[in-house]
């Protein structure tokens, strides 16, 4: 379905808020302005209000105020981890054909910094909001609901999107996986993953990926998890620390390239024979792992054709679409090939 621009939503409005508050016109504006003095106790119900309608102020005066900016939000989570900017350059790619530019906020995989990055986004009426990942606030929800522009959820297809989403589903990357461990007669394995438990999609990895062994009666041997970013000396030290608990783990899937490049580095500078003793895998399909002594078994994201998809979504003026890509995974050389596969090279 298209948006009609001659019948847009309603755009809320103050006196909206008013009704929904209980108090005037007059004194929500000075709330929601941060002017005036207003009791405590009114100033509370007027913002409660607000963020249940999801009301966002309109900051472009005058007789600009019913337009639109040619700017689109871009909100993700991270500019750190190397996947977000390859989404961004396609983002901004899609987006200078239709004459529409990016504008980049970074939440740090906060809810709370995700609703203020969204409420001075959207008070300046862009064309479009792109965002990363399909858990929100219910503020925040609110907020994207009642923007009246193309909204995309990029990265995630498992759940409920607000109105366009564009991704993959990781639980489903995760069990994939699995499947291919397991066939390797991998079995005392491990999940190492960063910015846990605040990273949804490497959680939902992680749940894909135990469900699809425990199906084979298999069951995760260890987690190792960090609450901060990825880095190769987090890898290095995250697959010490893990093996120095379970020397016998043969194999350690991690939540991203980066941190299973520190490991993959770590376990080959002691000498360790990968794939035979240990195998590794990590995910994104990252150029970083095309450096490495021995290629990283990995997934591609699609993170380039998940911004071009979200580009287009927007610049078409378009509702309610779900673009569900399928990530491939390249064994590389750290997961042995499976018996059948050794079988049929050798005839």
């Amino acid at each position: 379905m298209t948006r009609d621009p001659q019948d847009p939503p309603r755009s809320l409005t103050l006196r909206d808020v008013s009704e929904a508050s209980g108090v005037s016109e007059m004194t929500v504006s000075r709330v929601l302005r941060g002017r005036g003095e207003v009791a405590a106790q009114t100033r509370a119900r007027v913002v409660e209000a607000a963020r249940r309608l999801g009301y966002v102020p309109n900051r472009i005066a005058g007789g600009l105020a019913s337009k639109r900016v040619n700017l689109v939000a871009v909100v993700v989570p991270s500019l750190g981890n190397l996947v977000f900017p390859d989404v961004l350059t396609a983002v901004g790619a899609g987006l200078e054909a239709a004459g529409l530019h990016p504008v980049v906020g970074v939440t740090g995989y906060d809810p709370a910094r995700e609703e203020r990055v969204l409420y001075e986004m959207l008070a300046w009426r862009p064309s479009g909001v792109i965002l990363a990942g399909l858990e929100h606030s219910e503020a925040a929800r609110a907020m994207l609901r009642a923007a009246g522009v193309p909204v995309v959820e990029i990265m995630d297809v498992d759940g409920e999107a607000v109105d366009s989403v564009v991704g993959i589903s990781h639980r489903g990357a995760g069990r994939r996986m699995a499947e291919a461990i397991l066939a390797a007669d991998y079995r005392r394995i491990a999940f190492l993953g960063t910015t846990m438990p605040h990273d949804h999609r490497a959680r939902k990895r992680m749940e894909g990926f135990e469900a699809a062994l425990a199906e084979a009666g298999v069951r995760l041997a260890e987690r190792e998890f960090y609450s901060g970013g990825s880095s190769l000396a987090k890898g290095r030290e995250m697959t010490r620390a893990v093996l120095a608990r379970r020397p016998d783990l043969d194999f350690l899937y991690y939540s991203n390239d980066v941190i299973g490049a520190g490991g993959l580095l770590d376990v080959l500078g002691r000498g360790l024979d990968v794939p035979g003793r240990l195998g590794l895998a990590g995910f994104n399909g990252l150029e970083l792992i095309e450096g490495l002594p021995r290629r990283l078994a990995s997934m591609d994201a699609c993170r380039h054709a998940i911004g071009h998809e979200a580009a287009a979504i927007v610049a078409g003026g378009l509702a309610g679409r779900r673009v569900e890509l399928a990530p491939v995974l390249d064994p590389g050389d750290t997961i042995r090939r499976a018996a059948g596969a050794q079988a049929a090279s050798a005839s």
